[in-house]
């Protein structure tokens, strides 16, 4: 998405100085994101730089395989397989087989997240997933909820994920543009927070 956001000017083009006022504004200007639903995912990104107190990070850095970027993508390949930065159509649609109406569960979403960990661990010789991983990909799997789906009944247009993942570098503004009620629910939320609901739902039946 950052790199989505670049493309098109939102972000510095280079993908350098990443700091948390370009962020935030190039998210809001971008995404009609708020100050604090931005600041949250700056904070996110922010662990990508290794250097002490960091006031910016790279896209480059994000790329670094093990911090951000992990195996079991729902969309991309692992790097022990090649390029993977780049979106994988037949890795997502091994994915969103789980999804098997019109709205995606919580529940589905999870199905698919484990799936790929299932898969990965069985073919890739160099998987690994470790415990701040999980907490990252958790958030991932929930986003697409918490962005323009219905939290309380934890659900969301199968169209919408389908777009989030695999149409993100085309036409930024047709979709991900959050409303006010969106904008509001999502920063009710911190990333830690909505990293531990989202388990305790994706394990409800």
């Amino acid at each position: 998405m950052l790199n989505t956001l670049a493309n098109h000017g939102f972000l510095p083009r280079n993908g350098r100085n990443l700091t948390r006022k370009n962020v935030v504004d190039g998210l809001h200007d971008g995404l009609n994101f708020n100050t604090t639903l931005g600041g949250m995912m700056w904070q996110q990104a922010i662990v990508a730089n290794p250097e002490p107190n960091a006031t910016f990070f790279t896209l480059e850095q994000l790329n670094v395989h093990g911090v951000l970027e992990h195996d079991a993508s729902l969309s991309r390949s692992d790097a022990a397989f090649g390029n993977n930065h780049v979106f994988n159509q037949s890795v997502f649609d091994a994915s969103r087989k789980w999804w098997t109406g019109e709205t995606a569960t919580a529940k589905q979403l999870a199905h698919s997240k484990i799936y790929r960990q299932l898969e990965s661990r069985a073919t890739n010789p160099n998987y690994t997933f470790s415990a701040s991983t999980e907490e990252f990909s958790l958030g991932e799997v929930a986003a697409p909820i918490i962005v323009f789906g219905d939290m309380e009944a934890g659900t969301v247009s199968r169209e919408l994920v389908e777009y989030f993942f695999g149409k993100r570098t085309a036409q930024i503004g047709r979709i991900m543009v959050l409303t006010e009620e969106q904008r509001t629910s999502a920063c009710r939320l911190s990333w830690a927070g909505r990293s531990r609901r989202t388990r305790l739902r994706l394990r409800t039946s």
